[in-house]
Parts: C-alpha cells; sequence; structure tokens
C-alpha cells in the first residue's frame, strides 16, 4: 500500500490524494510509512560517506570513519522523524484558523506524503557530488511544495484560495523547522562533535 501511494504520488498526485482522502489510513500507517521512507537519506548517506566520498569542488574526496558516519546517520534518521510529526502538529494547530478540522492522523499524513520526495532526494547521495545532490535536493523540494499545494484543499476539506494561504503558512513552518535543525547541527559541531574525517 505504501508503495501504491508512492508511485500515485509522482504519477498522478491529484487523483491520489483523494484516493488518501477516500480512505485515511490509521496512525500506525502513516508511522510505518515516514520510519520507512526515513531510512532512505539515513542509509544512503552513510554509505556514501564511508565507501564513496564526497566530492566538494576541487580536491581529494572526503570521507568519515564508520563510526562517526554512522552516528550522523542515525543523527539524521532521528531528527527527519522528529521534523515530519512537528510538522504534522503545527499542521493540525494552524488548520482551525483556515475553517478545517482534521485530526492529527489526517495532518500527518500531509506532513508525511509531501515530506516524501525529500526523503527521496537521499538517492541522490549514491553518487557524492555536491552539485548534483543540491540539484536534486531543489527539485525535490519544489515538488514536495508542489504536493502540499495540491494536497491541502483535498485533505483538509477546504476551499483553494483558503488552501492556498494554509499551505504557504504550512511551507513557512517547514522552513522554520530546517533552520533550527541546521542552527542545532552547526552548534553541536562547534561544541566537539562534529564528524570524524579518515585519512
Amino acid at each position: 500500500m505504501i508503495l501504491n501511494h508512492l508511485w500515485g504520488l509522482y504519477a498522478h498526485p491529484k487523483e491520489e490524494w483523494h484516493t488518501i482522502d477516500a480512505r485515511h489510513e490509521s496512525f500506525r500507517y502513516s508511522m510505518m510509512h515516514i520510519l520507512l521512507v526515513a531510512l532512505i537519506p539515513s542509509i544512503c548517506a552513510y554509505y556514501s560517506a564511508v565507501h564513496l566520498g564526497w566530492s566538494i569542488g576541487v580536491g581529494e574526496k572526503i570521507f568519515l570513519t564508520a563510526e562517526s558516519a554512522r552516528l550522523m546517520a542515525v543523527a539524521m534518521y532521528i531528527a527527519l522523524i522528529a521534523g515530519v510529526f512537528a510538522l504534522g502538529l503545527l499542521a493540525h494547530w494552524m488548520a482551525h484558523t483556515f475553517g478545517a478540522e482534521p485530526t492529527y492522523t489526517q495532518t500527518l499524513e500531509l506532513a508525511s506524503y509531501t515530506s516524501t520526495p525529500l526523503f527521496m532526494v537521499g538517492l541522490a547521495a549514491l553518487y557524492p557530488e555536491l552539485w548534483f545532490v543540491m540539484m536534486v535536493g531543489l527539485a525535490g523540494l519544489a515538488y514536495s511544495v508542489y504536493l502540499l499545494y495540491v494536497g491541502v484543499p483535498i485533505l483538509m476539506h477546504i476551499p483553494e484560495e483558503r488552501g492556498f494561504i494554509y499551505a504557504s503558512s504550512v511551507v513557512t513552518c517547514g522552513l522554520v523547522l530546517l533552520v533550527v535543525v541546521l542552527a542545532s547541527t552547526a552548534i553541536l559541531w562547534s561544541s566537539g562533535y562534529g564528524p570524524a574525517f579518515t585519512h
């Protein structure tokens, strides 16, 4: 079922949102979707950091030690899952302002399915060239935003005009969450918890 939704969100997103809305899944199902899809960037980033090496321009490739990469992959996995749950919570909190009355499970569905393209960007880490990952990342972000704008009126049962404003608010919250994660990472790295490189 998860794979069906994945394909549908790429092949025919509007129809797939109607399918998701017609038979809302349980909280457990949404959680399983998040737990499964969040593995993609974590595993791919670990593999590329340890075995392929990152190229960030001129110079030799950068490799991390297996232990350091493992810790970073686990931290990334936890941060991605927490981010989706937080986004679902914020979307639920904001919904009442726009005349919607969704359950938390519905807003979690919205957050998990719209974040899926961003998680799938993790596959780009298997070709660890910074310019390539950035280009794919921008495409994934753009498609996630598109899915959000298409999905909000359908899933939240509100008019498209209000849905546009609501989706814009959710995007803003998502960007704030991203900044918080990046700032937290920078603070941890400067406190001595940065990655260990191989020589």
